[in-house]
């Protein structure tokens, strides 16, 4: 079975989950930097099967568009013509990164570790993923 991965695309990182072979638990994988992120993806695909690709859909708390939707909006369509046979779905990412502040909090990270913004990002990435999986 072919994995599903997860993007928490931002202005200069994008946190990366992917799942296990069966599907079942998301991940977190690594940060990379948004300009970057095509040729990431590019090698991502060559290591193993992917079948559909999450993005996270920034939201703000009322339903509508945040600052970040249109970004995420031309990466879809970006990653919907680069590859037309994975499923490129979005999944509402409000609070994934309080939840993710949360899980590090409660995982005892400290308080240094928790500022380094890349790894909130790749939580956040794991979070959404996960919300995707459940809900499916």
């Amino acid at each position: 079975m072919a994995k599903v991965i997860a993007l928490d695309i931002g202005g200069k990182r994008t946190g990366v989950a992917e799942t296990d072979p069966l599907q079942m638990i998301a991940s977190p994988r690594e940060t990379v930097a948004t300009d970057q992120l095509a040729e990431y993806l590019d090698k991502l695909m060559q290591e193993a099967p992917v079948d559909t690709i999450v993005l996270g859909e920034p939201l703000a708390l009322d339903g509508g568009d945040s600052d970040n939707s249109q970004r995420v909006r031309e990466w879809q369509k970006k990653l919907e013509e680069k590859y037309p046979q994975m499923d490129i779905v979005l999944q509402d990412e409000r609070f994934s990164s309080k939840m993710a502040q949360r899980a590090l909090i409660d995982s005892g990270v400290k308080k240094k570790k928790r500022r380094e913004k890349g790894s909130l990002d790749k939580i956040s990435a794991a979070i959404i993923l996960q919300d995707y999986l459940d809900h499916r």
